[in-house]
């Protein structure tokens, strides 16, 4: 009997420590791949999603109406697994990439754009500009690759001395911020390569994010440390308020007005911060993937709403939305 009080007030505790991790709840679920997604984008305003799994192709979901939008097949002719993904600004087109190739998609038209392989190196980051044409990879080799596909203009960004994690591209196309295992992050014009910021940092930079207006950038390390800087000025906002002891951030993007920030973690959870003051004002837990052990999730991507709701999309294959206690 002592044991099992033992292991009965265990339970009691460790739910008691949920209930005050978690604030708010769910609004509504979207189980678009129940067996996994290999890779999962969401466009800006939460509506759209894109997933990629070993066990379907490429997918375009419409979580407004929950119906599948398209089907749009495999990356490449061997259906090597995508592994990053992300929808442009205005929603129109899409970059899929595997480790050693990339795709741009239009999806408006549901048609792929062209495949181009890569040769000197392993993508692990990959984002596209709202015209389609230009675009920036993350390389295992240290470059952030700008590519314009409209003029085949090719710039390989070489200030990172280390593997590339993370990139973002302003809607334009203009600017592109990168981060890497060197633990700095670039905010850089891709038509001169020219630096405009250097964020410095104590570890290896994981998670960058830029603001569509460009008035804000995102970028965290491996350890405890993100921070939202003013552009151009690279002076500082705020730094999250972070509770954990690491917090390491897979993804993240600001609200339109610029107030918010929402991010993803490899553990499933999910937060909401206040931009000027870094402070935490909502998080949840994603639901896990039951085959795993133990069961985790990787939130790939997060977006707010046009109503406030942040919505979230994992390698689970579903698609939540959360509300804020004050919601």
């Amino acid at each position: 009997m002592p044991k099992i009080r033992h292991i009965v007030g265990i339970f009691i505790v460790l739910s008691t420590l949920f209930g005050c991790w978690q604030s708010g709840k769910e609004a509504q679920r979207w189980s678009i791949h129940p067996k996994g997604a290999t890779s999962f984008s969401l466009s800006r305003d939460g509506r759209f999603a894109l997933l990629a799994s070993d066990e379907t192709d490429i997918v375009l979901w419409d979580l407004v109406t929950n119906q599948q939008l398209a089907e749009l097949g495999p990356q490449d002719p061997n259906a090597n697994p995508v592994v990053v993904s992300h929808i442009s600004d205005n929603k129109r087109y899409a970059i899929t990439a595997t480790a050693q190739n990339f795709a741009v998609w239009d999806l408006a038209w549901s048609q792929s754009q062209g495949l181009w392989s890569i040769s000197d190196g392993i993508i692990r980051d990959a984002a596209i500009s709202n015209n389609g044409e230009k675009l920036v990879l993350a390389m295992s080799n240290g470059k952030a690759l700008f590519i314009d596909l409209g003029t085949g203009r090719r710039l390989e960004f070489l200030a990172h001395r280390d593997k590339v994690n993370a990139v973002a591209i302003s809607p334009n196309g203009a600017y592109v911020l990168s981060g890497g295992n060197d633990h700095h992050a670039y905010f850089w014009d891709a038509e001169s390569g020219q630096i405009i910021n250097d964020f410095a940092y104590d570890q290896r930079v994981k998670q960058v994010a830029l603001h569509r207006d460009g008035q804000y950038a995102f970028v965290s390390d491996g350890g405890n440390r993100a921070v939202i800087w003013a552009l151009p000025s690279g002076e500082k906002v705020s730094e999250l308020d972070i509770f954990a002891r690491q917090a390491i951030y897979a993804s993240a993007r600001f609200s339109d007005d610029g107030r918010q920030l929402a991010t993803g973690t490899p553990s499933q959870r999910v937060e909401l911060w206040d931009v000027q003051s870094g402070e935490n004002i909502g998080r949840w837990q994603a639901l896990a993937q039951p085959d795993t052990r133990p069961p985790s999730a990787v939130v790939y991507d997060v977006a707010i709403d046009p109503t406030g709701r942040v919505i979230s999309g994992t390698s689970a294959g579903i698609a939540q939305a959360w509300l804020t206690d004050a919601q």
